[in-house]
């Protein structure tokens, strides 16, 4: 690979990680949202797992931004700008439990998707510690989706 060719890829790489921190900063929003909001039977079960959810969002906001200013880049840290680039949604505020639920593995899904091509960028720019960094977020929402959906019966 060039010299070009690689610091295209870290640029990509950049772009990649900062929209993982504005998915990040709105899932940390909505994690919030659906903490306080959960209603039903199963209150107790989904008002533990979003508050371990919007912990564990925090952490990766944080992780991934000193991760990009470590290579020279500029996290997103403003919510509009972050809606704008995020590929998640804000939570609409009526959402029922089951639709949290199902929002929450949507999310988790593209977010997948999304990791396993910021992962080839990495492997591209030649930068194994942030391809290990995302690494270990995927390896984290394919388990929580996979419980997720296991909740849902399917």
């Amino acid at each position: 690979m060039s010299t070009t060719q690689q610091m295209q890829a870290k640029e990509q790489l950049n772009e990649a990680v900062n929209k993982q921190i504005a998915n990040w900063f709105v899932l940390y929003v909505k994690f919030y949202n659906f903490h306080w909001y959960v209603k039903g039977s199963q209150f107790f079960t989904l008002h533990t797992k979003f508050e371990e959810l919007y912990t564990e969002a925090g952490l990766h906001i944080d992780t991934l931004a000193e991760r990009l200013l470590s290579l020279g880049g500029r996290p997103v840290a403003a919510m509009n700008a972050c809606l704008q680039l995020s590929s998640v949604q804000d939570a609409n505020g009526s959402e029922t439990a089951e639709e949290m639920v199902r929002s929450t593995v949507s999310d988790f899904r593209t977010l997948t998707g999304e990791l396993k091509e910021a992962m080839k960028l990495a492997d591209a720019a030649d930068d194994e510690t942030t391809g290990d960094m995302l690494l270990g977020i995927h390896s984290s929402l394919e388990k929580h989706a996979w419980m997720l959906e296991a909740f849902l019966g399917r």
